[in-house]
């Protein structure tokens, strides 16, 4: 019996303390995302006369800040260290948040209007007006919010690289990724009840003071392993088990040195890793922003309806099967002794072909809505599963050192990418609206959603093949040739940026 193996009974279990403490940040970082998803459709756009482009310009600007933001969130994060760096990331997203409550009477004061009536009866250039410095003051509040949730996974991939071995990594980032789905689950069911009870300013409001909260509770109870009081010296060594044992891909740098920004650039496990956010990471994105627009688009139904809810709860509810896929690569680990690093490669190949059922979400939707968002949910499921095994890949790359800055690359790339289909998504939106455009049968709006629908599924199934090809020589074999994914993405690629093109010209 190995000595982990006989302290495991007296063992301490506060990582697992800490790692609540993760998936309760993840969760009111994406509370604080949902609240306008889940308003501006039903409550904001009548209000300052928007339409998906004034929507779809906020979330693609969101989107960019926020990716540039996690470039250098990632290096502040290991400038500062894990705890400061963390007060200071959720406590700017949560000011942001509440910023948003203030976008209203910024608009009232300059337009001359003295109510929330008085915009909504405006017309002619009124309208237009209002709709612009409308959007341009959410998109400072976004901004805001951006600058401070770009710390937010940077962090939190440091803290999980701190508590946990390799071997458990994996099934830790999934469980706090999972506060992404809760964060979700609780949206829905909380967010258009408070607007529509107290004004969908408050539900920003009240949202956004629960990132204060959290500060409280985190100047208490984070500090470094060894230097815990609530961690025991068997936990200790169960935490640092890999510390003689593995060193990392990248082997010529000293654990005590740290990477400059510019030489985390010079390695292709960053290039890897930011490649795969960029492809992805807009999927995941765009079902949390648009999901609540696309109910009320095709089928009619409102967010503050009992029926919207429902279906919200329910497709968010679904993602929560990502938890399972944190945990897959430990169980290949344990019954078969398998290296982490290609227990997650192997994972990420299980988890690429899900999101496939994503394509039958529109064709499904002419019999039940309930079909599309079963469909979305296996999906976001299959995505979020994904995004865990990813995320820990950088610690098994790269130094503790580096981890914030590299998963900060990522964020930007995944940001970046996002931007790019956040706003051809609303553009094509009105675009399909005002041609009335047919695509598969479907006509006008409903014929955008299928084609973004089929472009989320086939990015997701084709890039866990390439973060494989590109990122280590272990399974290309049973995969395909390195140039048939190289191909095959850059004409991905190509069409990515082609579609934004036209869209915006």
């Amino acid at each position: 019996m190995s000595r982990l193996q006989e302290n495991a009974a007296k063992m301490t279990n506060y990582r697992w303390a800490i790692c609540a403490m993760l998936f309760f940040a993840t969760t009111v970082n994406y509370l604080d995302r949902q609240v306008l998803s889940l308003t501006w459709d039903e409550f904001i756009k009548p209000e300052f006369h928007w339409d998906e482009s004034h929507y779809g310009t906020i979330t693609s600007v969101f989107s960019i800040v926020y990716a540039i933001c996690m470039l250098f969130a990632g290096r502040f994060i290991d400038w500062m260290g894990t705890k400061k760096g963390y007060l200071w990331s959720i406590g700017v997203w949560s000011a942001g948040a509440c910023l948003h409550a203030v976008c209203g009477i910024i608009t009232e004061s300059y337009v001359g209007l003295h109510s929330a009536a008085e915009l909504m009866s405006a017309t002619g250039d009124v309208a237009v007006i209002i709709a612009t410095i409308s959007m341009y003051c959410f998109l400072a509040a976004r901004c805001v919010l951006a600058l401070g949730e770009a710390g937010n996974f940077p962090a939190a991939i440091k803290v999980t690289a701190e508590y946990f071995p390799k071997k458990d990594r994996a099934y830790a980032t999934s469980i706090f990724n999972a506060g992404a789905s809760i964060g979700a689950l609780i949206a829905p069911l909380s967010i258009p009840v408070l607007a529509k009870i107290w004004g969908w300013e408050m539900s920003f409001i009240i949202i956004g003071a629960l990132g204060f909260v959290w500060m409280g509770f985190w100047v208490f109870m984070y500090s470094a392993p060894s230097k815990s009081k609530f961690v025991n010296k068997a936990e200790l060594e169960y935490i640092e088990q890999d510390k003689d044992q593995d060193v990392t891909p990248v082997e010529e740098l000293k654990e005590a040195r740290k990477m400059s920004f510019l030489e985390c650039f010079s390695y292709k496990q960053t290039w890897a890793f930011a490649f795969g956010k960029f492809m992805t990471d807009g999927v995941w994105w765009f079902f949390l922003f648009w999901t609540p627009s696309y109910l009320n688009t095709q089928f009619g139904i409102k967010t503050s309806e009992g029926l919207g809810m429902a279906l919200i709860f329910t497709l968010y509810a679904i993602t929560m099967l990502s938890i399972y896929g944190g945990k897959l690569p430990t169980i290949f680990i344990n019954k078969t002794g398998m290296n982490p690093y290609a227990a997650r490669m192997k994972a990420m190949l299980i988890f690429a072909f899900f999101p496939l059922l994503v394509l039958l979400a529109q064709p499904l939707g002419t019999i039940s809505p309930w079909f599309p968002v079963i469909m979305i949910g296996i999906g976001g499921a299959a995505h979020q599963s994904w995004s865990a095994n990813i995320f820990s890949t950088v610690g098994d790359m790269f130094p503790k050192s580096a981890i914030a800055t590299i998963t900060g690359i990522g964020g930007m790339a995944g940001g970046v990418g996002s931007m790019i289909l956040q706003k051809c998504a609303g553009n094509l939106f009105v675009y399909a609206d005002e041609i009335q455009m047919e695509f598969m049968g479907f006509i006008g709006k409903p014929a955008g959603y299928f084609i973004i629908f089929c472009i989320c599924s086939s990015v997701i199934v084709i890039e866990p093949f390439s973060f494989i090809a590109f990122s280590t020589s272990l399974f290309i074999s049973s995969c395909a040739s390195f140039e048939f994914m190289y191909s095959v993405n850059f004409s991905l690629i190509f069409s990515k940026f082609a579609s934004g093109w036209y869209l915006f010209k």
